[in-house]
């Protein structure tokens, strides 16, 4: 997981306080798309830590999304809810669209200003996303159903970048 603390002044956002932590979820799911109770605690614990850090901040203040693996193991699963408990706020489960949108927001509000068309790729644990757009605004979304987390230690398995490896 990861997150960033952000505050608005004279319309740039300042990171106010940083916490990250690799949790990789999605290595975590099963051959049925159940999360392993072990990646499960990882999670849970990450999400704590968490949420101590957002304990002082208004509920309004904070958006808690859930991306790939939520969506691959659902809104009503025990681990959902029991991840909105640990973080203090609900989690939203939210589109592989809504998750570029947001993605690319973030880049171009935390990043210099450029002129002209920018693309803005995400390698993520399922569902990497190329998100072309102009300023502020995306122009078209294309999220891949790659599965990164889940085929590297297939393609790479002792993370070997070797053009074998790559073909695989």
């Amino acid at each position: 997981g990861q997150r960033e603390l952000l505050t608005l002044r004279t319309q740039s956002p300042a990171v106010i306080d940083r916490l990250r932590e690799m949790v990789r979820l999605a290595g975590g799911l099963d051959d049925r798309g159940r999360l392993r109770p072990e990646c499960q605690e990882l999670a849970l614990a990450c999400l704590s830590r968490f949420g101590e850090r957002l304990g002082d901040m208004r509920a309004e203040s904070v958006r808690v999304v859930g991306t790939y693996t939520l969506r691959r193991i659902g809104q009503n699963s025990d681990f959902v809810r029991r991840a909105g408990a640990a973080i203090g706020h609900p989690v939203e489960i939210i589109s592989g669209i809504e998750e570029a949108r947001l993605i690319y927001q973030g880049v171009t509000c935390s990043s210099p200003a450029v002129a002209g068309s920018h693309l803005v790729v995400d390698i993520g644990c399922g569902s990497p996303e190329l998100i072309p757009g102009r300023g502020p605004y995306t122009d078209a979304v294309a999220c891949l159903l790659l599965r990164c987390v889940v085929l590297s230690p297939h393609a790479f398995p002792v993370a070997t970048l070797a053009k074998p490896n790559f073909q695989a």
